[in-house]
């Protein structure tokens, strides 16, 4: 008798069991955040997935190239590539957060030159040159995010960010692959637990989408080595007011962790707001200090940034000061509140009458708008800041580093970004 109750009593747990599987909703698939990429032809390596220039980008599988990369892939016996005489693009979907990239370059029978830039024309690597039989492996540190807020919300995106800026703000790492001859042969992604430089301000920060419009926030990358990783959460048009309405700040602050920087530079929109109360001793100061609290409530490290000089001289050669008082209500605020200041306003001040009234112009796209060139030196300025204050981050400064004094900026000419496809004659908001 007892045999057949434990058989009924067991019969009974596995209807339940069943019942439970039935009515369990399903859960979402975790995602993928480590992956290793061969694109050579043939079979790959243990562990790696084959990848072939017909690999269009899909959800489902979740990676491949974006249409239009026109790539060939060669084989080079135990190495081949893949390569094109045109740039590039190559998407993985993962969760937002940081991580690490490790890419091996190079082509075992020819030379080759690669430039890397992550998401919207974040420089990671320039001009990375191979000689033939030569591979080299480049680690690289991004980051990706999502425009929902963990605690709730999301980030009020504008128009722009939706079209020419959605890969800021998608579901994938998008890097692209430019130069005289880029080859790349394997690509191995893995989540970083890793310290984090936010970046808030406007256009002559945040990652511009298109040529000939770039940014000193878009080429900070360049200067960092990996280990830690660079978000650019700056907006064209954006006031220190108008990027907390946006949520920006609480964007930033919700993945924030004690020990990571917040890079705060605003002023070009915000001299020109006009009303009660308005004013660089008022409400753009305070502004700016909600910036200073609530990063330190977080154990996050603020740093101020005075904004960057406009491209106006007059007949001497001297740099006309076009933002008024709003460069000194920064100075005053990083003295009154203990904030590390990189002044940028006076070294660009220095940078720009160096350069000269006759060869300014190939520094910016307008009068407030800088092209490479122009932000490649201004990332350089924000860098020698970050050593003159002996911020923890410039341990991560690149190894090539050189000092650098704004009176003496690199010739013009010398800088040789290899231009994005993505081209636009529409002026970034604001400024």
């Amino acid at each position: 008798m007892t045999r057949k109750i434990n058989r009924k009593r067991g019969c009974g747990l596995w209807l339940m069991l069943l019942a439970l599987l039935w009515f369990t909703p399903n859960l979402p698939a975790q995602e993928s955040t480590d992956f290793k990429f061969s694109f050579a032809p043939g079979t790959p390596p243990p562990g790696y997935l084959h990848v072939s220039p017909d690999d269009i980008y899909d959800a489902d599988p979740g990676y491949g190239f974006e249409p239009g990369a026109k790539a060939v892939s060669l084989d080079r016996g135990a190495a081949g590539f893949v390569t094109s005489d045109k740039p590039f693009y190559f998407s993985v979907a993962l969760p937002e957060g940081n991580y690490n990239v490790a890419l091996t370059l190079g082509d075992a029978a020819g030379e080759s030159t690669t430039t890397v830039k992550a998401e919207l024309r974040r420089l990671m690597l320039e001009n990375v040159h191979t000689d033939a039989r030569q591979l080299v492996t480049r680690r690289i540190t991004v980051n990706i995010r999502r425009a929902k807020i963990s605690t709730g919300g999301s980030v009020h995106l504008k128009p722009r960010e939706a079209t020419t800026e959605a890969w800021a703000w998608d579901e994938k790492l998008t890097l692209e692959f430019n130069g005289r001859r880029p080859c790349l042969d394997r690509m191995e992604i893995s989540k970083a637990e890793v310290s984090t430089v936010y970046l808030l301000g406007d256009s002559t920060v945040c990652d511009q989408p298109e040529e000939p419009w770039s940014s000193w926030g878009q080429m900070l990358t360049r200067f960092l080595k990996p280990g830690v990783a660079v978000s650019n959460q700056a907006e064209s048009g954006e006031t220190a007011d108008g990027s907390i309405r946006a949520h920006r700040l609480d964007k930033v602050l919700s993945t924030m962790k004690p020990g990571d920087y917040l890079f705060i530079q605003f002023g070009h929109n915000d001299m020109k707001e006009r009303g009660p109360g308005v004013g660089p001793f008022t409400s753009y100061t305070a502004a700016l200090k909600t910036f200073v609290d609530r990063a330190r409530s977080k154990g996050g490290i603020p740093v101020l940034i005075t904004p960057v000089n406009r491209r106006m001289m007059d007949s001497a050669g001297h740099v006309t000061n076009s933002l008024k008082e709003y460069p000194d209500a920064v100075r005053l605020l990083a003295k009154s509140a203990n904030v590390p200041l990189i002044d940028l306003n006076a070294m660009s001040k220095t940078l720009y009458e160096a350069i000269g009234p006759k060869e300014l112009s190939k520094a910016f796209v307008d009068q407030t708008h800088h092209n490479a060139y122009g932000s490649y030196e201004l990332a350089k300025c924000v860098v020698q800041g970050i050593l003159d204050h002996k911020l923890d981050v410039a341990k991560f400064i690149v190894d090539d580093w050189k000092p650098f004094d704004p009176a003496h900026p690199d010739a013009i000419g010398s800088v040789t970004i290899p231009a994005s496809p993505r081209v636009s004659t529409t002026v970034p908001s604001g400024g």
